[in-house]
C-alpha cells in the first residue's frame, strides 16, 4: 500500500511539471468569412470575423499579405465636421475572450496599400495577423468582386 501511495504522489509530481507550452494568442483565434476587394493595382481592403475562443482579451496589432508591400489595421471615425474618414487604428483591434470581431466595409478593417500583383476575383490570398503577444496566425481570404460601399482610395 505504501508503495501505490508513493506512485500516486510521484505521478501528481510529474502531472504538474507538464512541458506544455503556454498558449498564445493566435492559439485562441479562428478566423471565417475572409475575403478582399478584388483590384488591379493600388490599394483595396479585407474583411474578416476573427473569433478569439479563449477567456482572456487579445489584440491584432499588425497584418501582413504578400499581395501587398503594406498592410494596416484602419478604422472608420467621424472627422470634427462630422464627415467620416479612414485613419489607421491606434493599438490594433482588440478581441475580448470569447468575442468576435467583425472587419467589414464601412468599419474596421484590413488596408493593403500598395497591391503589387492584380488580385483577381475568385483566386486566394494568405493574410498573416500579428498578435501582440508576438504570435501570428496565417488564413487564406477570397478575392471577390464588390459593388457597395464604393470608397475612393486615391490609389
Amino acid at each position: 500500500m505504501k508503495i501505490l501511495g508513493t506512485a500516486i504522489l510521484a505521478l501528481a509530481i510529474l502531472a504538474g511539471c507538464s512541458t506544455e507550452e503556454p498558449r498564445t494568442e493566435a492559439d485562441s483565434v479562428t478566423v471565417r468569412e475572409a475575403w478582399i476587394k478584388s483590384v488591379d493595382s493600388g490599394m483595396t481592403s479585407a474583411f474578416a470575423e476573427i473569433q478569439n475562443t479563449g477567456e482572456e482579451q487579445i489584440r491584432v496589432v499588425a497584418a501582413s499579405t504578400p499581395a501587398s508591400s503594406m498592410m494596416e489595421l484602419h478604422e472608420i471615425v467621424a472627422s470634427s465636421d462630422g464627415a467620416m474618414v479612414m485613419k489607421p487604428k491606434e493599438g490594433g483591434f482588440a478581441v475580448g475572450g470569447d468575442e468576435t470581431k467583425i472587419l467589414q466595409a464601412g468599419g474596421d478593417h484590413l488596408m493593403l496599400m500598395d497591391v503589387t500583383t492584380p488580385l483577381s476575383p475568385g483566386t486566394d490570398t494568405d493574410i498573416t495577423l500579428t498578435f501582440e503577444d508576438g504570435s501570428s496566425s496565417t488564413f487564406t481570404a477570397q478575392v471577390r468582386e464588390f459593388v457597395g460601399a464604393q470608397e475612393n482610395y486615391g490609389g
